[in-house]
């Protein structure tokens, strides 16, 4: 058992030794079974602090010659139909990217982002729309987004990288405030039902929540954010649950002092990054991922790169919108596939 636990130990400090930033350990907690996350001291000063994989983990360990499917919340399973590696090898015969396409769809053209603002939001008091609302207006074409155009689909159709921030709506808690993932799309159908939001099958649908609101399936212990896909009103809508990391600072943000000013946006802007670029290029969670059922943003999860420091103190590694950010980095399907910001 010990000698397991140490391997998943060692696991988890290479990839944040792929950071290039030393960092001292302090403690190490037990997630649930099998996984193990390892609490350290962030590399930006954050005082007691975890990302073991965006606070992801990963189910059992991956035994060569098995070919795991995505969850969209950041860790692979098995499957035991064998249909995932034999897709990958019918539309992957030879990668050298160590990333795989498996035929399903990527969201081509322009992709429109809508925003559910969910809970107590009090947008008086609290900034956390407006810097949000800049981020979706501007991620679209930028050299960080655009490294999802390396991706296509089975006709070679590329990604295009475009994306059109579009409507908002603020639902107050018709599901409550601990939710389920069934209630997370529960919360996008109501709106599209209901008419507040359009049925776009090329929209990507992001419930962010207020800071009391919960997700009962891990968040906070096992992920940050997740994506997803359902068909509501007969057509394949793709959504996601991002978190409000000012619940959990410890676990979902990498620093106190952000570059916007607002922990909680700065933080959930690196969290809809994440998922976004998961959302085009597997949106039904049957196109690009690997042997272990990561898809690209999961390749590269907490992985900065070079940063730049504010005068505040606050790191950040990407520009755009007249305003800096701290975003993970993502994985290009080109020149032998690597984490990058572009």
């Amino acid at each position: 058992m010990w000698s397991y636990i140490a391997d998943k130990y060692i696991k988890i400090v290479e990839i944040r030794m792929a950071n290039n930033f030393p960092f001292p350990w302090r403690a190490i907690k037990f997630a649930r079974t099998p996984a193990v996350a390892v609490l350290m001291t962030s590399i930006f000063g954050l005082a007691s602090v975890v990302q073991a994989v965006e606070v992801r983990n990963q189910e059992g360990d991956h035994q060569e010659g098995e070919h795991f499917k995505p969850t969209g919340k950041g860790w692979g399973h098995p499957d035991p139909t064998g249909l995932t590696a034999a897709n990958a090898q019918k539309f992957s015969k030879v990668s050298t990217n160590g990333i795989f396409y498996h035929g399903g769809p990527v969201m081509l053209n322009s992709v429109n982002m809508y925003y559910i603002w969910y809970g107590a939001w009090d947008f008086s008091n609290d900034n956390t729309n407006t810097i949000l609302n800049s981020f979706g207006s501007y991620i679209g074409g930028t050299p960080y987004f655009n490294i999802n155009t390396t991706y296509f689909d089975s006709n070679n159709a590329a990604v295009s990288g475009l994306v059109a921030a579009s409507q908002s709506i603020a639902d107050a808690g018709s599901q409550g405030s601990a939710l389920t993932d069934a209630a997370v799309e529960n919360i996008v159908a109501k709106a599209l039902t209901n008419g507040m939001l359009p049925t776009d099958p090329n929209g990507v649908y992001f419930v962010l929540t207020s800071k009391e609101v919960t997700e009962t399936s891990g968040f906070c212990t096992q992920y940050c954010a997740w994506h997803s896909h359902g068909t509501i009103n007969g057509k394949d809508i793709k959504y996601g649950f991002v978190g409000n990391p000012l619940q959990c600072p410890s676990a979902c943000s990498v620093q106190t002092t952000t570059p916007n000013g607002n922990m909680g946006a700065d933080a959930m802007a690196n969290l809809i990054a994440h998922e976004l670029a998961e959302s085009v290029t597997d949106p039904d969670l049957n196109a690009w991922f690997d042997r272990r059922g990561f898809e690209n943003a999961d390749k590269c999860a907490w992985k900065f790169g070079t940063t730049s420091t504010l005068s505040s103190g606050a790191k950040y590694n990407v520009s755009f919108g007249s305003m800096n950010w701290l975003l993970q980095q993502n994985w290009i399907n080109a020149g032998g596939g690597y984490c990058t910001l572009k």
